[in-house]
């Protein structure tokens, strides 16, 4: 479902990656691990056509990142490490404008939003202001963009941080139960959360990936 293939980014003189290649199959939850400023989310941003690499070769669900940007984006569901929300609109309206944004069909939105709100359990909370919620529940907020429309590949960029010890729980519960039919390529820098939550690790180090092979014990 996801190949890279000797993905390297620059930025100026600077290495982001180098030579990173892996693949992820169809319904897999996946990894990928690596310290603060190793380069994940850099081959994320990639992978999810929000940028261009150096060189080398990206596809989601044999689409390639460069040819194909427009049909990747209509598979792919994105939560960045920092999540782009309107903190002056509540959780359901907010959802709605999102859907419209995606391309959801106008009389699908209502139904779209509601099962997502409900996927995310934020149904005590679609009508508050999201600049009211706690940092724990504006992260489901954000999962719960990366839902709409259903798409096939999930990812998720470091989805806990910055969460206390019970949200970090409810979180990797509802990351959890997102497996299944979809493909979940999930980064972050602590081992026992990829642990508890994949069923196989990339690891990348230096802005270099390790074979994709380590299963957590």
């Amino acid at each position: 479902m996801i190949q890279a293939e000797g993905l390297t980014k620059f930025y100026g003189h600077i290495g982001a990656i180098r030579n990173v290649s892996f693949e992820v199959e169809k319904g897999e939850i996946v990894g990928f691990l690596g310290p603060n400023g190793a380069g994940k989310s850099t081959a994320l941003r990639i992978l999810t056509c929000y940028m261009p690499p150096t060189s080398g070769v990206a596809r989601v669900d044999g689409l390639d990142v460069m040819e194909d940007s427009l049909k990747i984006r209509r598979k792919i569901g994105y939560l960045p490490e920092t999540v782009p929300l309107y903190n002056d609109l509540t959780v359901k309206r907010f959802l709605r404008f999102a859907a419209e944004s995606k391309g959801v069909e106008f009389k699908r939105i209502h139904a779209e939003t509601d099962r997502v709100i409900s996927a995310c359990g934020l149904e005590k909370n679609d009508g508050r202001i999201i600049g009211n919620l706690s940092k724990g529940f504006r992260q489901r907020v954000g999962l719960a963009q990366a839902l709409l429309n259903d798409p096939d590949v999930l990812i998720l960029d470091e989805p806990t941080i910055g969460l206390d010890p019970t949200q970090i729980i409810e979180m990797r519960r509802l990351i959890k139960d997102l497996g299944g039919n979809r493909t979940v390529l999930l980064s972050s820098h602590i081992l026992p959360e990829v642990a508890q939550l994949c069923s196989r690790v990339i690891i990348i180090t230096k802005a270099r990936s390790w074979p994709s092979t380590v299963r957590p014990t």
